[in-house]
């Protein structure tokens, strides 16, 4: 009769490795792991956010820890992996959610900028994926991999001036895609959530510049995101209910990107 359904979405026993958990979207899916039994390594730079936020899940009953580290450099991607080996044994779940944005206009658009945005929102998935497959994925012939791209991934934009991020979160999609034929053979199943806008310190800006409400209202289910509605969607692609599941790409965005693109 098959596995009963809470057995599907029961982690306990496993490890979940989260980039940019120390807020946001990424803590918010954290937090969902941990609520399902997972053992949670938190990662960000600033080590007084991520030492907050593991205190929030500590206080939710969840078994969590932290690394400070800068996703975009390869030195502290392969450090906060090798240490996470080292403390938990092994890395079941990984969570791509660093990321960064950048508002100016492509003609204006700095350099630096651009890099910046590319080598977290993008590179750093490359640095992040490649590594956890072979100290953990690979040989262990089971993994599950949960990359955040954005609905601005999907399609263009009119007037949000934000082509650095916009580019990075198509390659995004097309890594997910890309990696989940190669590393299928490896038991690895790789997935991908595209966010439409939540309340966070990343969308501050067009929250504020565009209006909130305007942008709820362009929704087809007039509202934006709140603080569990990516739970379900990374539940659904980290546990076992979601083992026939790879290379889809999941907005979760009330029905934006149906009626505007995508």
């Amino acid at each position: 009769m098959g596995t009963p359904v809470q057995q599907l979405f029961d982690l306990k026993g496993q490890v979940a490795l989260v980039t940019g958990g120390s807020r946001g979207l990424g803590l918010q899916m954290a937090e969902a792991l941990g609520e399902a039994g997972a053992k949670i390594m938190l990662t960000s730079r600033k080590a007084a956010d991520l030492e907050e936020a593991v205190a929030d899940l500590a206080a939710k009953g969840i078994d969590a820890r932290w690394i400070a580290a800068d996703a975009s450099k390869p030195e502290d991607v392969d450090r906060v992996v090798s240490e996470t080996m080292q403390r938990l044994g092994r890395i079941d779940i990984l969570i791509n959610n660093a990321g960064a944005t950048w508002g100016a206009p492509a003609e204006d658009y700095p350099l630096e900028a651009w890099d910046k945005v590319m080598n977290l929102n993008i590179r750093s998935l490359f640095l992040f994926s490649k590594a956890v497959g072979k100290a953990s994925m690979i040989p262990n012939h089971k993994g599950r991999i949960i990359n955040v791209a954005s609905i601005a991934g999907l399609s263009g934009s009119i007037d949000v001036k934000f082509i650095a991020y916009g580019t990075s979160k198509g390659a995004v999609v097309n890594f997910t895609r890309t990696l989940a034929g190669e590393w299928g053979t490896h038991g690895i199943t790789v997935n991908a959530v595209a966010p439409g806008f939540f309340p966070s310190k990343m969308t501050k800006g067009v929250l504020a510049e565009f209006g909130a409400d305007k942008l709820a209202a362009s929704a087809p289910l007039k509202r934006l995101g709140d603080d569990d509605d990516l739970k379900g969607a990374v539940l659904l692609f980290a546990s076992q209910a979601g083992k026939h599941i790879t290379g889809q790409i999941l907005a979760v965005d009330g029905g934006v990107s149906a009626v505007h693109g995508g």
